[in-house]
């Protein structure tokens, strides 16, 4: 058989002045010799024969820039005619992208696909549970699967499992019926991990739906909450090969998310940035780790909004770490000063000027690290250490041992971030989240939505809502 490997992963919020340019995209096509070093399992399948196309991915941010989207999906397309014929193609996706003025990017993406390799091919996608889905999406494609955890640490559990199906479907000659239940709920990811009540439960349900033979797979959407397009809501999926075990195993995914909608919080205490910086440093634990949740750049934020910069500098806490803002001009001005040089910059608010303007930033560089591209620097103003990057920087931990930062000897550690990931909340001995400003802060019910669909909860809490399963 002949399968081919295609995709394009990014989440954009549309209430983002930041457009992601080509330039954003980390590009991995078919003539790199680490292409399928994205996907190691692929060793154990015998009698495949995998054609290398495209499979493009950027950091969260705003909608792609048009002619960016148009040239890497023309550029897929040349790559998977020339392969062809295929049997089937394997789409590693993310699955909330949006195009600056376009709806449902993944849908257009599949539509070409699909025009290319002939209705007789099968294809499959694995899928971030942070997607929003549409009928054109169910349509298209034969078989989804979506991660079952938030933070996310079974992607590559994912992608495998979407490979499994599609050459399973294959060798049986399957085509799998699909049920689809959108359920009009937008809730963002921080209230909806998997890691504590109801996600954790919901999500715990699923391996019980699967058969393998009536329900092959079972999927639960969270959706992206700051995507003011149509599609944005929560969704239920099965596939199958009968129609009533998948409406049934649909149906029950659906209402149990639909029955919690109101239980869904915020895992570590969620208050105003002030707050959290005055409980942190009353606090007898280090390192206590702060989101600076409303500019977090891993769910789509800028990350340039200084406000809690701000805020950190006029609190002036004894011991705190600040990871970052993206500032080239602040981070040239810095290296010209030197190790020890004293400088005034005016950083952050340049690339996000919608939620927070610049701020003044005067102190001592403390710490240079000269990157091709992505130059970082620190500095040092009073107790307040704050970190300035090159580019958009969503900081992990390596990234602040690269600086030559252990956050474990600091009191309090501010990132850029929702819920912490996993390798940041094995430093933490506390955890805040601030409802900071941005382009995804948690005030959803006032965000500037015009084009979802209506009513949403929790934007219309007082709303009633039955399942109902579309077929495909």
């Amino acid at each position: 058989m002949k399968i081919a490997i295609a995709g394009i992963a990014t989440e954009c919020c549309t209430f983002s002045p930041w457009t992601n340019k080509y330039e954003d995209f980390r590009i991995v096509i078919g003539d790199d010799a680490d292409f399928f070093e994205m996907y190691p399992y692929m060793s154990k399948y015998e009698g495949i024969e995998w054609t290398a196309t495209l499979v493009a991915r950027a950091t969260p941010g705003g909608p792609v820039d048009p002619e960016a989207y148009d040239s890497l999906k023309a550029d897929m397309l040349e790559r998977l005619k020339a392969g062809g014929p295929y049997d089937g193609v394997y789409l590693d996706m993310h699955g909330a992208m949006n195009v600056l003025g376009r709806d449902d990017a993944e849908g257009d993406w599949y539509t070409a696909v699909r025009e290319v390799v002939g209705e007789d091919c099968l294809l499959s996608a694995s899928y971030d549970l942070h997607g929003n889905v549409s009928e054109r999406i169910m349509q298209t494609l034969d078989i989804i699967t979506g991660y079952r955890t938030a933070p996310h640490i079974d992607y590559m559990e994912t992608r495998e499992r979407a490979c499994d199906l599609l050459i399973r479907c294959l060798n049986e000659g399957i085509r799998p019926q699909k049920a689809f239940i959108k359920i009009p709920v937008g809730l963002p990811g921080e209230r909806t991990s998997t890691e504590w009540f109801p996600g954790d439960e919901i999500y715990a349900q699923i391996p019980g739906l699967i058969d393998g033979e009536k329900v092959m797979d079972v999927t639960m959407q969270v959706g992206y909450i700051w995507a003011d397009e149509p599609r944005m809501t929560a969704c239920a999926i099965a596939l199958g090969q009968d129609e009533a075990a998948i409406q049934a195993a649909a149906e029950t995914l659906a209402l149990s998310y639909w029955d919690h909608r109101a239980d869904f919080q915020f895992g570590v205490p969620a208050m105003p940035i002030a707050d959290c910086i005055e409980a942190a440093m009353q606090d007898d634990v280090q390192p206590v780790f702060i989101s600076d949740s409303g500019d977090n750049p891993t769910a789509g934020g800028v990350g340039d909004v200084p406000v809690f910069l701000a805020e950190a500098l006029r609190i002036q806490p004894p011991d705190l770490i600040y990871a970052s803002i993206p500032d080239a001009a602040a981070v040239a001005k810095c290296v010209e000063a030197g190790i020890g040089g004293t400088v005034t910059v005016e950083v952050g608010g340049k690339m996000d000027p919608w939620h927070g303007q610049p701020v003044e930033l005067t102190g001592t560089v403390t710490k240079i690290l000269e990157e091709p591209g992505n130059t970082q620097v620190v500095v040092t103003s009073g107790g307040v250490q704050a970190i300035l990057t090159e580019k958009r920087t969503p900081f992990r931990d390596h990234h602040f041992y690269a600086l030559g930062i252990d956050p474990e000897e600091h009191k309090i550690v501010v990132v850029k971030i929702g819920y912490l990931v996993p390798e940041l909340k094995r430093l933490a001995n506390k955890a805040y989240l601030a409802l900071s400003p941005g382009a995804v802060n948690q005030d959803i019910v006032n965000l500037t939505y015009k084009r979802i669909n209506r009513p949403c909860y929790p934007l219309d809490p007082d709303m009633s809502w039955s399942p109902s399963v579309q077929m495909f």
